[in-house]
């Protein structure tokens, strides 16, 4: 009824009492890399389904965002392995070329030394050994959590095939000039001491000022407003709108600059908003990226004012001084020679800062390499328009096309030593030879190569491909090119996804690099704010997965991920997940102690019970349900449904309505054994993509089976019986209804009452015995006088309390407790009947009176409904 492949196992083996991850999962891993379950063959003649990590930092550690990346790619690939799929999930790390050499630098600062005392070589080769001594850790950590990588295929940015791959690259794009070396405007950041790019750069209202200045005197003044007045030492020109008319008089002349006794042009140009400030701007090509188009629309000099530390190198008083030393100090001169009109502090406004080091970035005229990303960018937009890519969710669509359609040549050279370095070479009377990877560079008296490195995403842009053995046309290109998904966060639609749009695409002769980009949240704390240490709340996932599994981490993780929405988490929420693997383990063991077996064919429906017809039922919407959810890349919604599926319905319904058949023994509860078996086989094969360790060690010990890694996905074998489900259905009302009227009378989980049962024409009567022993509920016996009764589902349940309760002592405490239910409704009725309360009270607190006034009433109809079914004293 269900299609999947059933085991003959041997004698069920014992389960330990208790479940205790420490002591399973550790092995059950090792034992998966021994037997090669994760290892892909390029030979095989089954159908490929590919996903590339996204490469941690060679510098990093699993944090909780890595975690719950990995735990929804391993799911997915867990789950097409099982479908019989040739399954490649590829790992690797990447270079991380400022983050690495940070971590260099700071070692060889320990011992008194700098990189440039070491040489370029000797740097280099002292990160390589950092990273075969240090790098690497979260591939060990990765192993905790259970990914099911392909170990045997692990690739990193740098090693000797990537590198091949970006030198061929890079002298492709450069002989088909999509790269070239020019003068930019770029991000520079004083202490990391490289260019970095556009998305690298994160904005934040910092307090800053903004200092109007007066240039010239008289009628030939303008005002000019900055919040970086330390610049105007290299400004060239004055702009004005062209048809601003406060201004026509002065286009064409010049005006003194000063502090410098330079006289600059005022020029007019369409990018000046006139109704902004005076709608004057000073221009400082050197120093910003819009005064650098108009300088180059008007021929003005490029005046560079500071170094790469961001120091003033202008000679003069200013000289030496930090940046923001030296805004202080102009300002005060200014102030001095009369020239400032107006200051404005704090004055808040939006600052780029360094991704990594939140140093605030200095927009710098210097000499770069760049991607002309034009055609690149369109190729990559158009793949998704046209429907080769999807990405999901499809809202996140626009964001995509609001990067790519708009996106700037890309600076891609880097200031450091440890990384890809520039394959281009000078010669002495100016020659410039790129050079591929098959080519000897040029040498002899002059010739020197570029000293710059190429930025981390370049090479990362390459990874859907370069990992597979681009450029050679390999077996594992043609078998698992292009990749099936992309799973990532949203976060770095723009640094990654479609770096490698545009890279794949091009290398790839217009075929894609994957078909769909699977967008994810981040994950933030349970009160939805962003981890981080400075906050106080940043969580190591290794302490959870040591206190309460890793099975416990990752369904947790799973169980928030709706797609493209953040994820919020809380320690409770993990705690809540170990409970279920609990209950899973102790279920399990229950029904191996009852001889649940997946031994022979399911018998037919004839001979079953209302109750295992229903589970058999449920079970095939479940699989169908889990199915659509994981094409959907609902793993929030599926796990939803697993959970509720496998608690509620398996191990709190079908598995406590079937003790009594167990415990009566005989034929019946042969038959109830092996659907037992079937139900727990399929509920944890489709459980283990998420949860995979407890599953393993149980279904293991169910089937006699080899591995869940390697066992047949289940399928929807077609089965439903309606019928059933209506009758089981009137079942759980009958218990539910009866089960909150004991809790309303106070009764205790295992106090037994007599209790008569009229079910007529209901279907109900072969489930009396167990809806019974579900209620502690005794036959009626001699002496039964019914003191309460509850119709329910067209039966009636007839109970004599009179045994079980003081019935006075409990008229006079609920009499009590009604009192003080409505003493509280009157009070929350009287303050929100209160104008002059509700005009001055906040709305917080108004809204904490409502729902008081909300619980009133709901304690007030509770109370009521168990007085009027207390028996009469």
């Amino acid at each position: 009824m269900t299609e999947n492949s059933s085991q003959h196992p041997p004698t069920a083996p014992e389960l330990p009492t208790q479940y205790a991850p420490a002591d399973v999962e550790g092995q059950l891993y090792e034992r998966w890399v021994e037997r090669g379950y994760f290892d892909a063959d390029a030979s095989s003649d089954k159908p490929a389904y590919t996903v590339v990590i996204p490469p941690p930092n060679v510098t990093g550690s699993l944090h909780l965002g890595h975690a719950f990346e990995h735990t929804l790619i391993d799911a997915l690939t867990r789950r097409k392995r099982m479908q019989g799929y040739e399954t490649l999930w590829q790992p690797g790390m990447d270079h991380a070329g400022i983050a690495t050499q940070n971590v260099v630098e700071r070692e060889l600062a320990k011992e008194g030394k700098s990189r440039h005392d070491l040489g370029r070589e000797a740097f280099v080769e002292r990160v390589w050994q950092w990273k075969g001594e240090s790098g690497g850790q979260i591939s060990g950590q990765m192993r905790r959590l259970g990914d099911g990588v392909a170990w045997s295929r692990e690739r990193f940015t740098m090693d000797e095939g990537l590198s091949k791959a970006v030198q061929t690259i890079f002298k492709r794009l450069y002989d088909d000039e999509l790269i070239y070396r020019a003068e930019r405007i770029i991000n520079w950041c004083p202490r990391c001491l490289t260019a970095i790019s556009d998305i690298e750069v994160e904005y934040q209202e910092d307090d800053g000022e903004l200092v109007s200045i007066r240039y010239g005197d008289g009628d030939a003044a303008l005002v000019v407003a900055t919040t970086r007045a330390e610049t105007m030492l290299g400004d060239t020109a004055v702009a004005v709108h062209p048809d601003d008319e406060r201004y026509t008089h002065l286009v064409g002349t010049e005006v003194e600059l000063p502090l410098t006794g330079r006289r600059i042009p005022v020029v007019a140009d369409e990018h000046v908003d006139p109704s902004f400030g005076t709608g004057a701007v000073k221009v400082t090509p050197a120093h910003d990226p819009n005064d650098f188009e108009i300088g180059r629309r008007h021929g003005l000099a490029n005046l560079s004012v500071m170094d790469e530390r961001a120091v003033i190198t202008v000679h003069g008083p200013f000289q030496g001084l930090d940046r923001l030393e030296a805004r202080s100090a102009v300002v005060a001169a200014l102030r001095a020679e009369g020239r400032i009109v107006a200051e404005k502090r704090p004055y808040k406004h939006s600052v780029g800062h360094c991704s990594r080091c939140k140093t605030t970035i200095e927009p710098r005229l210097s000499m770069q390499w760049w991607v002309k990303v034009g055609p690149l960018a369109q190729a990559a937009g158009d793949a998704v328009r046209d429907g080769r890519v999807a990405i999901h969710p499809q809202e996140m669509e626009k964001r995509y096309f609001d990067w790519v359609d708009n996106l700037h040549d890309w600076c891609i050279s880097r200031q450091l030593w440890w990384g890809h370095r520039i394959p281009v070479w000078y010669g002495p009377d100016g020659e410039v030879v790129c050079v591929g990877p098959d080519e000897e560079p040029p040498s002899g008296e002059g010739w020197h190569q570029d000293t710059d490195v190429l930025d981390t995403w370049f090479s990362s842009g390459l990874w859907p491909f370069s990992t597979m053995g681009w450029p050679e046309k390999t077996p594992d290109l043609a078998k698992f090119y292009p990749n099936s998904v992309l799973v990532t966060g949203y976060d770095i639609l723009f640094f990654w996804v479609a770096r490698m749009m545009m890279f794949g695409l091009y290398a790839m002769d217009g075929q894609v690099p994957f078909r769909t980009i699977a967008l994810h949240g981040m994950v933030r704390d349970q009160f939805g704010k962003k981890m981080s240490k400075s906050f106080g709340n940043a969580v190591n996932p290794l302490d959870w997965m040591d206190e309460y599994g890793s099975d416990a981490l990752r369904f947790t993780l799973a169980r928030g991920a709706n797609p493209g929405i953040d994820v919020p988490i809380g320690e409770d929420w993990v705690q809540a997940s170990r409970n279920f693997a609990n209950k899973i383990w102790n279920a399990t063991r229950f029904a191996l102690m009852n001889g649940a077996t997946v031994e022979g064919p399911l018998p037919e429906p004839e001979r079953l019970t209302a109750t295992d017809r229903w589970i058999l039922s449920r079970l095939n919407a479940t699989v169908a349900e889990v199915d659509a959810l994981y094409e959907d890349f609902q793993f929030a919604k599926l796990s939803d449904a697993l959970f509720h599926f496998a608690w509620d319905e398996v191990f709190d319904w079908y598995v406590e309505l079937s003790k009594t058949t167990f415990f009566a023994g005989g034929e019946q509860a042969k038959v109830s054994a092996r659907v037992l078996g079937e139900v727990l086989d399929v509920t944890l094969r489709l459980l283990h993509p998420v949860v995979p360790f407890v599953t393993e060690k149980l279904w293991t010990a169910l089937t006699g089976g080899d591995s869940l890694v390697i066992a047949d996905w289940p399928k929807d074998g077609g089965f439903r019986d309606e019928a059933a489900e209506r009758e089981i259905a009137l079942v759980q009302q009958v218990v539910t209804e009866v089960r909150r009227f004991r809790k309303d009378q106070g009764l205790k989980d295992g106090q037994k009452v007599p209790a008569r049962f009229e079910l007529g024409d209901t279907g109900l009567a072969g489930h009396e015995t167990a809806i019974r022993q579900l209620l502690r509920l005794q036959p009626e016996g001699e002496g039964f006088a019914a003191t309460a009764s509850l119709p329910v589902a067209g039966a009636t349940v007839a109970l004599d309390l009179s045994g079980a309760i003081d019935v006075a002592a409990e008229r006079k405490r609920l009499t009590k407790d009604l009192a003080a239910a409505e003493k509280e409704k009157a009070q929350a009725t009287a303050k929100l009947g209160n104008e002059a309360f509700l005009a001055k009270a906040p709305d917080q607190v108004v809204e904490k009176i409502r729902t008081r006034l909300a619980g009133a009433d709901e304690d007030i109809a509770r109370i009521t409904r168990q007085l009027e079914t207390l028996p009469q004293a």
